[in-house]
């Protein structure tokens, strides 16, 4: 049996350079929408239909920027490594908490939002968005 658990994530930023982040029901850890990818599913594709399900988010997998493949301890199966596909997506629309999610939280991505932040989103996923806001400048 695999150890890993292959997920496509989102950076999602909205107009005011913050970035979304969603709790599990049931779980402690913030992380970044998203979630595992189906047999025979595109990254990209499995995106779209979680960023759907998760928060009633409709987006054009094309419109989807790929940021590169990230890994961590999954935060909530002990044991187990997530490997996430994560790509960038703006949005300017209203989202909402719907199936497993819990609660979602705006945060300015320089910070962690005073949150208790999954392992991915904090060692790997943030880190390195804070690094391309950096190169731009």
């Amino acid at each position: 049996m695999s150890m890993t658990i292959r997920i496509a994530a989102a950076v999602l930023i909205n107009n005011l350079g913050e970035t979304l982040l969603v709790r599990k029901r049931g779980t402690q850890a913030f992380m970044q929408p998203g979630g595992k990818i189906d047999a025979g599913e595109q990254p990209a594709q499995a995106l779209a239909r979680e960023l759907y399900e998760e928060l009633n988010l409709h987006i054009d997998p094309e419109h989807a920027v790929y940021l590169g493949q990230f890994s961590a301890p999954a935060a909530n199966e002990p044991g187990f490594t997530v490997q996430a596909e994560l790509f960038q997506v703006h949005v300017n629309v209203a989202v909402s908490a719907a199936a497993e999610i819990e609660e979602l939280r705006w945060i300015d991505p320089a910070g962690d939002g005073g949150l208790h932040l999954a392992p991915l989103t904090r060692d790997r996923v943030l880190p390195f968005y804070r690094a391309s806001l950096v190169a731009r400048d």
